[in-house]
């Protein structure tokens, strides 16, 4: 150490008198050696930014000449206006030949022409040639020579912590647009994706990750590990949480796109006793009809141990494995069948039968929290009209006790059962009428498309009263002499609150006669842009909420333009804010919107398919794509539409499209109504649409 500054340091932790022996030449000496090494310090921090910023500089120098900037032109306007806005994108190059990668998020609005701006200036008309719709990646093509391809980044020298920027062509064409980060993970969104703390966003989404050696470690994308369309994770992009696709792995996949056709995510057909659990063993739940799955041999109960070499633990491990697999690869798994492991080999597809839910043509009585139930089985409150049930002479007020000799106890559990039947296949039903047990073979059918006529209103009973003496005499009564705390009511009729932890507004509406313990349905209004329609909604859904048994919240966009992506989140956190202070009912988690708002509801309900029961929407068709119908999300759909409303053939476009994908979906045809949210009796047939989702 300086002497000088030896000294100081000596003498600060002495006395102070320790200063005055030093000598005034001496303290002098002393002073000037700790300045001039807080100098030295200072230069070489100075020095060490300046170097950084000149390898981030030539690191983005030497990626350039392979980034390009992409423009889209025509398409749906009004998912543009909520997701994309007009701006420019980004893609990286390929191959020397004219061949260009970028996200599917920036064709997600279906354009009519699309033109690449390259790197020296050229402007370009572009063909899309095919997708990966697994790693939500486009193939592009121009008509030009003497390109140059990017350099990959090896991906096993990939480090968390090492320096990550993204680039983007979009502002200038002379330069790239540039964000620094790290790699904050590695192998995410079930092993597909790259994670970054680079500030990613729609204008450099398809531009590249890149190291400070000018390597490209991947192509920007949004992703999410909850959804797959193209627009999933897009609401992450100002959150510090940005994902790219290992060029590596583009690279190996880069003939097979160069060919035309699409890259679909491998699907074997199975659903796992965990549920969405991701921490538990791989054991299998259902096997899908005439699935992969299914014409290996797997069955329900096998315990899959591993896949392709690899153990599998638990559920994660396997869909990391999977979530890198296409259509037309085999997966050799082994699984433990009692007391025997049997080695199996799947052909993986892009496309399994569509799942199509069965029906037995009830709807249950619901039965409130702590309600003292002393028969097993579940009551029936609603027998449809030329219904198996129907047909097999089943009345309201039977009671369900058994289906094929299993006990019922719940109708979730029902709902369960017969889910896991085909339309066509045969069940006997146990059942009680008067004191009296009695059973019939029922043949199910699909669920209907039409919205019941008439459905009386359901008694709402309360939980058994707290006041009730206790069974065990020996049990104490509360001393009179403490006070007792009032108990705290949630909030009944309409208000306007904030919710906590988010800063965005919203109103509600409560029934004032609410009955805790009670499963209300919950209708969230998605509003349309620039327009929250809050009296007119309020207006035509108070009544219906009061005889339905419903709640009606109604989250704000933080913007009179329109929502944004990461409202999203705001919508989910409101949900699961009014699941904690009031019972409800998650078979009948709806949400509802009209003309603009709807691409912000499709967006919901498409990410959060374990939350959101069902989608209903006017004047508008389905905006995205929707995955495949699957068992474990019971989803159904709803479209209204006036007859001279412009709109409407996509609106009857979308519901015959979904409707061969075999989902649950009606429509109403609004006689006389152009681009108009429904009148009364419109909205009194919504009503009874909620009041029937929970149908078996």
């Amino acid at each position: 150490m300086n002497t000088s500054l030896l000294a100081i340091t000596t003498c600060r932790r002495g006395n102070s008198a320790c200063f005055s022996r030093l000598g005034p030449k001496f303290m002098l000496l002393a002073l000037w050696g700790f300045f001039a090494i807080t100098a030295n310090l200072i230069a070489a921090e100075e020095s060490l930014e300046s170097l950084e910023e000149t390898a981030f500089k030539q690191a983005a120098a030497l990626a350039a000449p392979s980034i390009v900037r992409i423009e889209t032109v025509g398409g749906l306007e009004q998912l543009e206006d909520m997701l994309l806005g007009n701006g420019p994108t980004s893609g990286v190059v390929v191959s020397a030949d004219g061949y260009i990668i970028s996200s599917s998020f920036n064709f997600v609005s279906k354009p009519s022409s699309i033109l690449v701006t390259l790197p020296d200036g050229r402007r370009v008309a572009a063909q899309q040639v095919a997708n990966d719709r697994s790693k939500l990646l486009t193939l592009l093509k121009v008509d030009a020579e003497g390109l140059t391809p990017a350099k990959a980044a090896p991906k096993n020298q990939m480090k968390v912590g090492q320096w990550a920027l993204a680039l983007g062509r979009t502002l200038d064409n002379s330069s790239p647009n540039l964000s620094v980060g790290i790699i904050s993970a590695l192998n995410r969104v079930w092993g597909k994706a790259i994670q970054t703390d680079a500030k990613t966003s729609p204008v450099n989404y398809g531009g590249a990750l890149v190291d400070v050696q000018g390597q490209i470690l991947g192509v920007i994308a949004p992703l999410s590990p909850m959804g797959g369309g193209e627009a999933a994770g897009v609401e992450w992009y100002d959150g510090g949480i940005g994902f790219a696709i290992p060029l590596e792995d583009v690279y190996q996949s880069l003939d097979r796109l160069k060919q035309g056709s699409d890259l679909l995510p491998g699907l074997m057909g199975i659903t796992f006793a965990g549920g969405q659990a991701l921490n538990v063993p791989v054991i299998v739940d259902r096997v899908r009809y005439n699935s992969p799955a299914q014409k290996a041999g797997l069955k329900t109960n096998d315990r899959i141990i591993a896949a392709d070499g690899e153990k599998t633990d638990r559920v994660a491990q396997f869909k990391h494995l999977m979530g890198r697999k296409y259509a037309g690869d085999t997966v050799k798994v082994v699984v433990v069948r009692g007391e025997t492991e049997v080695p199996i080999e799947i052909d993986l597809v892009g496309q399994l039968v569509p799942y199509e839910v069965p029906f037995l043509g009830i709807l249950p009585v619901r039965q409130a929290e702590n309600l003292d139930a002393s028969q097993a089985g579940v009551s029936v409150r609603f027998v449809f009209a030329d219904s198996p049930a129907h047909q097999a002479g089943l009345t309201p007020g039977d009671r369900i006790t058994k289906i094929n000799d299993v006990d019922v106890q719940q109708a979730r559990q029902l709902a369960d059962l017969i889910g896991r039947n085909r339309s066509g296949e045969h069940v006997k039903v146990k059942y009680t009428r008067s004191g009296t047990e009695s059973s019939v073979d029922v043949t199910l059918g699909s669920l209907p498309d039409s919205v019941v006529d008439e459905l009386a209103t359901e008694l709402i009973l309360g939980p058994a009263s707290p006041e009730a003496e206790p069974a065990d005499p020996s049990e104490a009564k509360p001393d009179a002499n403490v006070e007792k705390k009032p108990e705290v009511l949630p909030k009944t009729g309409k208000f306007t609150a904030t919710l906590e932890g988010n800063d965005h507004d919203y109103w509600a509406y409560v029934p004032e006669n609410y009955v805790a313990g009670h499963p209300y349905g919950l209708v969230v209004w998605v509003h349309p842009m620039g327009d929250p329609m809050e009296a007119t909604v309020y207006k035509l859904w108070k009544t219906i909420c009061d005889r339905r048994g419903l709640i009606l919240i109604a989250p704000k966009s933080e913007k009179v333009a329109g929502w944004q992506p990461g409202e999203a989140e705001f919508i989910r956190a409101l949900i699961a804010h009014f699941r904690e202070k009031y019972t409800i009912d998650p078979s009948r988690i709806v949400l509802h919107s009209f003309g603009s708002g709807s691409g912000m509801a499709w967006l919901v309900g498409t990410k959060y398919r374990d939350l959101i029961r069902g989608v209903v929407v006017a004047g508008a068709p389905l905006l995205g794509r929707l995955s495949d119908n699957e068992p474990d999300y019971r989803q159904q759909f709803f479209f209204l539409c006036g007859e001279d409303d412009k709109v409407l053939s996509k609106v009857k476009a979308s519901v015959d499209g979904m409707r061969k994908l075999k989902f649950p979906v009606s429509f109403t045809l609004l006689k006389g109504v152009g681009a108009k949210y429904p009148e009364e009796h419109a909205v009194e047939e919504i009503g009874r649409w909620v009041d029937a989702l929970d149908r078996i």
